[in-house]
């Protein structure tokens, strides 16, 4: 039995009453947790079912059904609800999938009628093919699809030791701190299950240590999709069920902060809100921390099964990603960050990646002399303007994160004289002159190569339905310099095309 499963046993059997998860309609103790989560662990392995589909919104039988295939040793495949019809079918086919766990009363993915009642309510299996048996691969447990800056998911593939490895880690570095222990006793489950660094560090991590999770549909909390959020709702729901913990992409941090500063204050009992996912600004960072928000920053990719390096009370440098996690090392070559100690076992489909070498993970960087890891920006996103100048995009794009106006921006001048934005405001109400006396407060605080000097505004946001952006948030910047080619070409021509391209703005 694995090291995790080990630990949730223990704690059934020493505090059995003691409530896991709580839902939108009911909740389990530890013992009724495990007791479902064996019922359906027998029942895969007695239809040989060795890989799955996991699909599904949030909910306790999303992550009955993912602890279950866990126990039985097979190899699941979550299916992120926010990709789009045809990368779903990419990742059916490419994973081989004969069956799908699906979670509750949702639409199917592929129009089947055969469909099996499992014996834990609100879990079916529809399979895809005939019934068969369906072999693992290869000890693989998981296969994490993250569709990164191209349209075609790639399949991530992760094995029991290097997910256990991160979850002990985790557990070490958030509950190390005086008191935490006891403080950090209730999660709430924000982003997405299928989305690896909720499903390990807002599940099992909680779970492995006996506390408390709340599990509820993205809908209900005013999360949909992989960007679309209502922060009314959110907020309501913070209130009402009183975390400790929460996971937050910058963005949904931005919009936490607004609204603290409008008089809307988030519940009292947050302990730790980790924020990862993206380049978060440090003035973002000192803002959440003086609205009284217990934010720590951290790094991860999912070829290290999420999280590398995490800010925590006992050791936080504002700016930094944090200190790298015990079971992993890392070290900085000509400025890219590279990663050793609990690397994936190869992408799907692809030969399998080599054990204790280095993983060029892209991202550029620096460690400090006291050991916090700092992230400057990707490598293959670096601009290089005319005048030799090189630039990280995400740096300049973080800052304007932080104007109410802009909701989302892209920046582009690699080769060119200045740089430039490709806008998307906040809202239909937000003007043009708004968005550029933003832009002129935040060149003040800018070196003058890296100040946007013109911008133009998108008709609608980056998103995953319009390939404009990746699952976990980030910009398909090869997408959007095509889809806004002719706009670029007049930000930095003399004479503008005479056609339907935004109509380009200067900042006085």
């Amino acid at each position: 039995m694995s090291k995790f499963f080990s630990m949730l046993e223990r704690r059934a059997q020493q505090e059995p009453e003691k409530i896991a998860m709580v839902g939108e309609t009911e909740s389990l103790t530890y013992s009724e947790l495990i007791h479902r989560v064996d019922k359906l662990a027998d029942w895969l392995k007695a239809h040989n079912i060795g890989r799955a589909g996991l699909w599904g919104e949030n909910s306790i039988a999303w992550v009955i059904a993912d602890l279950a295939a866990y126990k039985a040793k097979i190899t699941l495949v979550p299916l992120p609800r926010f990709f789009s019809n045809k990368q779903l079918e990419h990742v059916i086919a490419e994973s081989q999938l004969t069956c799908l766990l699906v979670c509750g009363d949702i639409d199917k993915i592929v129009p089947t009628e055969n469909r099996e009642f499992t014996p834990v309510e609100n879990i079916f299996c529809d399979y895809l093919v005939t019934p068969g048996d369906t072999k693992p691969l290869n000890n693989i447990r998981k296969i994490t699809f993250t569709s990164g800056t191209t349209g075609t998911p790639k399949g991530v593939c992760l094995n029991e030791d290097t997910l256990e490895k991160v979850v002990q880690a985790l557990a070490e570095r958030i509950y190390s701190a005086p008191g935490a222990e006891l403080e950090i006793n209730r999660h709430f489950t924000l982003l997405p299950l299928s989305t690896l660094l909720e499903n390990i560090a807002g599940i099992y991590v909680p779970l492995c240590l006996g506390k408390q999770i709340v599990v509820l549909a993205g809908s209900t909390i005013g999360l949909t999709g992989s960007s679309q959020l209502s922060l009314p709702t959110l907020l309501q729901k913070l209130h009402q069920y009183q975390p400790n913990s929460l996971i937050m992409l910058p963005q949904i941090l931005l919009g936490c902060v607004v609204a603290v500063s409008k008089g809307f204050p988030l519940p009292a009992s947050l302990k730790f809100v980790a924020v990862g996912g993206a380049r978060t600004p440090p003035r973002l960072l000192t803002q959440a921390r003086a609205a009284g928000m217990p934010v720590y920053e951290g790094y991860g990719l999912s070829e290290c099964a999420s999280v590398v390096s995490l800010n925590a009370p006992l050791s936080n440098k504002l700016g930094s990603v944090g200190k790298t996690l015990g079971h992993v090392s890392v070290k900085i070559e000509e400025g890219v960050i590279k990663v050793r100690g609990n690397t994936f076992s190869g992408y799907l489909g692809q030969p399998a990646y080599e054990e204790d070498v280095w993983l060029d993970t892209g991202d550029m960087g620096y460690v400090d002399e006291d050991g916090f890891l700092f992230i400057t920006g990707r490598k293959k996103n670096l601009l290089i303007t005319g005048f030799g100048r090189n630039i990280s995009p995400e740096w300049i794009e973080s800052e304007l994160a932080l104007s109410t106006n802009i909701a989302q921006s892209c920046v582009v001048g690699d080769a060119q004289a200045f740089c430039s934005a490709i806008i998307v405001p906040a809202s239909n109400d937000v003007s043009a002159q708004g968005i550029a006396k933003n832009i002129s407060v935040i060149n003040e605080s800018l070196p003058d190569y890296a100040r946007i000097k013109k911008f133009v505004l998108a008709k609608e946001p980056f998103s995953t339905s319009n390939q404009l952006l990746t699952d976990n948030g980030r910009l398909r910047r090869d997408a959007i310099i095509s889809a806004f080619s002719t706009s670029i070409t007049n930000i930095y021509s003399d004479e503008p095309h005479a056609d339907d391209a935004g109509v380009v703005y200067d900042i006085l």
